[in-house]
């Protein structure tokens, strides 16, 4: 369980990372300023300094000399403290670890840069120079180095902070002045090629060491301690005692600070009968079952001891063991996004800060969500709220390192899934609907109730959590121009923001029933789109279910149970209102033993319930 001590020994880690990258950097300024490395560049880099040395032009000298100021020690000094400044004081509370990790990083790689200079010693490039050479080395650049610190430190936060298109166009902007300041470098004839990449590589390594110090663990957007946060001396004034609630944590994502507040903020809503319990491997909803095993009494009012609300605190894998107890029953759940991915509460349009999602969740209302159903060989039965597949991706979440989630967060699974670019395809049929069978070939088979990822990369275009349907794709690049169309066509679709859903192949029939599969990225994706979809695969897949890992095996059966999830939002998610809670039939037994509600059929609900519940005129969440 985390507690302060812990945070201060991650702190400490900076004692053993930062002369890890010491030392990585040293090594690499010797490999490139000593034969035979040196060597092969050396002539390469003198005709490139010589060939910006003879093109220099007027404009070009002073739009290269004012990148050189923005990117001077004086400049970024500046910029940095008013940046810092501005996080500590702006309306809202102050963010510590925010300022700390953008102060922290330009002077990390100040103090490496350094010591990398004393050590390598490399001489500038023989030609006229247009700034004042410093008494340094010229590898790594300094200038260089220190905009990735700086620029791309506020890139950073901008990503967390931002939301809406000016989030990407902000983080656009920032990541392209060090490779601006590069090449003015090199105009100016103050750095070799080699010494610029150093620059980049010392950069965006003191971006990951400081922050997978003062940053991982933490969920975009989180707020100091010093922060807003309600008062824990009970129920605010007026506020009606609701029934009882279960709050299932994960230890390690919800430390013991986050949970203070979590039920501080539970208590100020009205949620004084508070029961925790914290998960373990062996039971990832703990005693959630226990707890929610009687039949729940009708909606004339909470009673006492009745389980009213489920607070899930902590990743997609928590949420999802909660979802598959209370789905189909009248119990409310609430998520509190602590996690790696989150994807969940991204989904819904929850913010992403903890404390914030809850506060906010509870002063909204409920509304209905669908849930998936998953079954195959060797895999018991369980329900999901984001995403189930098999192969690729399974094998990305099974192969990310535990101790780099911690640090790095979700990008961690960008490691892992580097190991795997290379993984063979396997043969896939797939029905959809108990229509005919369609047969592929592909490197992973994702069937989502929700599309998007992080960074808003929307893999399902379309998929929605109250749409009756799961959607599936595909995914099968062939080669490194299709894993290009498949990059390309996923990041154009963030930058223009569609949320139509993937357009059909120019001469492609329409498929009325929206199950037809529909290829995009040159065929590299495959869509589809149904209420059951059966898949079969040549041979064992690795799969996973909301981010967790399963045994391996060669089918998945999805359904989707419209409507199941009785779930507490601020509003309602996407671009229509999500449907609302109808009262929740009692829990009935299908004929595989599994629970499902009773009378929720495999069909989208009607049109007429999609307005959303009735404010409560209380915040009690119930």
């Amino acid at each position: 369980m985390t507690t302060q001590r812990d945070a201060a020994a991650r702190r400490s880690r900076l004692l053993v990372l930062v002369p890890a990258q010491v030392s990585l950097m040293v090594g690499l300024g010797l490999l490139v300023t000593r034969a035979p490395v040196a060597d092969l560049l050396g002539p390469l880099e003198g005709r490139v300094s010589h060939a910006f040395a003879a093109h220099r032009a007027p404009p070009a000298d002073a739009v290269s000399g004012w990148l050189s100021v923005v990117a001077g020690t004086q400049a970024v000094v500046a910029v940095t403290l008013v940046c810092v400044a501005a996080l500590l004081v702006l309306p809202g509370p102050p963010r510590w670890a925010e300022a700390v990790f953008l102060g922290a990083s330009v002077a990390v790689q100040s103090a490496v840069f350094l010591v990398v200079t004393v050590c390598v010693q490399r001489p500038r490039p023989a030609v006229p120079h247009l700034d004042a050479a410093p008494p340094t080395s010229s590898f790594p650049s300094g200038h260089v180095g220190a905009s990735v610190a700086l620029f791309g430190g506020l890139a950073v936060l901008a990503l967390t902070r931002l939301r809406g298109p000016r989030r990407y166009v902000t983080v656009a902007a920032l990541l392209l002045v060090p490779p601006l300041v590069g090449l003015s470098r090199l105009y100016r004839g103050m750095h070799h090629p080699t010494d610029v990449v150093g620059g980049l590589v010392n950069g965006a390594l003191t971006l990951l060491v400081v922050g997978s110090v003062f940053l991982a663990g933490r969920a975009p957007g989180a707020a100091d301690d010093r922060g807003r946060r309600p008062s824990s001396s009970g129920a605010a004034p007026g506020v009606r005692t609701a029934g009882r609630v279960v709050v299932v944590r994960h230890p390690h994502a919800c430390d013991d600070r986050l949970a203070a507040r979590v039920r501080a903020v539970l208590a100020a809503h009205g949620h004084a009968d508070q029961r925790w319990t914290s998960t373990t491997a062996e039971q990832p909803c703990s005693e959630l079952a226990a707890a929610c095993g009687s039949p729940a009494p009708s909606r004339a009012g909470p009673g006492p001891g009745r389980v009213d609300l489920v607070v899930a605190c902590g990743g997609d894998g928590t949420v999802r063991a909660c979802a598959d107890v209370v789905a189909g029953t009248d119990i409310t759940l609430a998520v509190v996004p602590c996690g790696t991915g989150n994807l969940l509460a991204r989904n819904l349009g929850l913010p992403l800060d903890p404390v914030t999602a809850l506060h906010e969740a509870l002063g909204g209302d409920c509304f209905g969500i669908d849930v998936g159903r998953v079954r195959g060989d060797g895999l018991r039965p369980a329900r999901f709220t984001v995403m189930t597949g098999a192969g690729f991706d399974a094998a990305m979440v099974r192969d990310a390192s535990p101790r780099l989630k911690a640090r790095l967060g979700w990008a961690a699974y960008l490691l892992a899934a580097a190991r795997h670019l290379r993984d063979p395809r396997t043969r896939v049929s797939l029905r959809v609907d108990g229509g005919r069978r369609r047969r592929h070939r592909a490197r992973m088979v994702v069937v989502g109730n929700v599309g998007a990822l992080q960074g808003g990369v929307e893999l399902l275009p379309g998929a929605r959590a109250d749409s009756g349907r799961l959607d599936v794709v595909l995914f099968d690049p062939d080669g490194a121009a299709g894993w290009l169309a498949v990059t390309g066509h996923l990041v154009s679709r963030v930058l223009r923001r569609r949320s139509t859903g993937p357009r059909l192949v120019p001469g492609q029939a329409a498929d009325p029933a929206g199950t037809g599969g529909r290829s995009v990225a040159g065929g590299a994706l495959t869509y589809y789109r149904g209420r059951h979809i059966d898949i079969r695969f040549a041979g064992a897949q690795p799969r996973e279910v909301d981010g967790d890992t399963v045994t391996d095996g060669r089918r998945l059966t999805v359904e989707t149970e419209p409507g199941a999830l009785r779930v507490r939002l601020p509003r309602a998610p996407g671009p229509a209102a999500v449907r609302p809670a109808a009262p929740t039939p009692r829990r009935t037994r299908r004929s595989d033993g599994a629970p499902r509600a009773a009378g929720a059929p495999n069909r989208p609900v009607p049109p007429d319930v999609l307005a959303p519940l009735a404010p409560r005129h209380t915040q009690s969440g119930s």
